[in-house]
């Protein structure tokens, strides 16, 4: 039985974790655990995300129309979300929309 994950976003909004805007978001950088764009953003826009925001984990996800919903913002084509439990628990269930690859570091083969 799979729980949609829009539940958990009216407590980013109570608990102030949402980052809105790719110029707060590269200001918060040392806060940022999770990065969502949607599914309508320019190809040259996702590119400039994806180089900026390499080390973090990018999912593309919902539409703007489902952005300015579920979180009140207009036009808003990228969030963050602050480090915290909860953007684990967002990240853990929208994995599957992942779309820069993971770090993979300290990977030896044993001998």
């Amino acid at each position: 039985m799979s729980k949609d994950v829009t539940r958990l976003f009216p407590f980013v909004l109570r608990a102030r974790k949402l980052i809105v805007g790719r110029e707060r978001l590269e200001r918060s950088k040392r806060d940022l655990q999770l990065v969502i764009i949607t599914e309508d953003i320019s190809v040259n826009s996702k590119a400039e995300i994806l180089k900026t925001f390499e080390h973090y984990p990018i999912v593309q996800h919902f539409t703007t129309d489902d952005i300015d919903a579920h979180f009140n913002v207009k036009n808003t084509k990228v969030i963050g979300i602050s480090k915290s439990s909860l953007a684990t628990s967002i990240y853990a269930e929208l994995k599957q929309y992942r779309i820069n690859k993971p770090e993979v570091t300290g990977t030896k083969k044993a001998e």
